[in-house]
């Protein structure tokens, strides 16, 4: 049952937030091109507007592939359009950053993030923490702990894995993968040799495992656990390998058209109040005084993989044109 937007506010702590920047709140029109789910994404712009009334919001969601081809062309001509990207991975922020594209927020309010979760630099800024893990319907399949263990001709055609030409956590997990060697390309084509078709995003992925259509998938954990909480049959390991993770950053264009209003919702989703919501829409947040949900390993107890971004924005284009020899595009 989907989460109503008040109880959200509630839990959350936003009335506060809103009644607090009342008075103060800057305005006009915001941008935002993200990659969340299209009802998750409804969430965080309503929750945002309810805390600064006069901003009014426009937003466009897509996978992330496809909005950083949507943003490069609008580049080139001269015109981008967003004020703020919330998009899955750092790869692709890291690569707006290497083309001067955005914009050094140094006053965010980053007090209880730890830095491994934000640039440097200070030009986006983690979200929320995102593994992705091995995923199994719990009516049809037993529990894997190893990726190694998954890839096996006993799972021909049983395995659902979203395509890093289209999803930002896939793409960040190919680069993790191939640069950790107990993992490493090697996985990929056994992948490929049972017949492993990766397409879409986490969501179909998702759908195919709850649905037995597929045994086993390669998906993020946030949406698993929240799967498993309405009912699907569905179940989560983090493999001993280790796991690859995403923070959804956030980021203001260097272009930016509205910067007052940016700055304003880079705020609210560093907030405690943001991060809260966070939490409400089901996902493991990067505040230290905010509590994962229900049903969420602790942090402590799961192998995070953090690969070199710096190799992997170098190394993007060529890592894809392998990926997709591999498995087609």
């Amino acid at each position: 049952m989907r989460t109503s937007f008040n109880a959200l506010m509630l839990a959350s702590g936003l009335v506060f937030a809103a009644t607090s920047h009342a008075d103060d709140a800057p305005s006009g029109k915001l941008v935002i091109y993200t990659s969340q789910a299209p009802e998750i994404a409804q969430q965080t712009v309503d929750a945002f507007k309810a805390a600064y009334p006069k901003v009014e919001v426009e937003w466009t969601r897509n996978g992330t592939t496809q909005l950083m081809n949507v943003l490069q062309t609008e580049m080139m001509s001269g015109g981008a359009k967003p004020d703020v990207l919330l998009i899955a991975d750092a790869i692709n922020l890291g690569a707006l950053k290497n083309q001067n594209q955005l914009y050094s927020y140094n006053d965010a309010p980053l007090s209880h993030i730890n830095p491994s979760f934000y640039d440097k630099d200070k030009t986006f800024f983690g979200t929320k923490i995102i593994a992705t893990v091995i995923a199994y319907n719990t009516q049809h399949a037993q529990p894997i702990d190893s990726w190694n263990a998954l890839a096996v001709e006993a799972n021909k055609g049983q395995i659902a894995m979203p395509s890093p030409l289209y999803s930002g956590a896939a793409l960040y997990k190919l680069h993790t993968d191939i640069n950790t060697p107990t993992i490493g390309w090697n996985f990929y084509k056994e992948l490929a040799a049972i017949g492993v078709a990766p397409q879409g995003g986490n969501g179909p992925a998702l759908k195919a495992v709850a649905s037995g259509l597929d045994k086993y998938g390669i998906i993020t954990d946030a949406d698993v656990i929240l799967a498993k909480k309405k009912g699907s049959p569905v179940d989560l390991v983090y493999p001993k390998e280790g796991v690859s993770y995403v923070t959804e950053p956030v980021a203001i264009m260097k272009s930016v058209h509205n910067l007052p209003a940016a700055k304003a919702f880079v705020n609210f989703m560093l907030s405690e109040q943001g991060q809260k919501l966070v939490v409400e829409q089901g996902n493991r947040p990067v505040d230290d005084r905010v509590s994962a949900p229900a049903g969420f390993t602790p942090i402590n107890k799961i192998k995070l993989l953090t690969p070199d971004v710096a190799k992997a924005i170098k190394e993007d284009a060529t890592v894809r044109d392998q990926f997709t020899a591999m498995f087609g595009g």
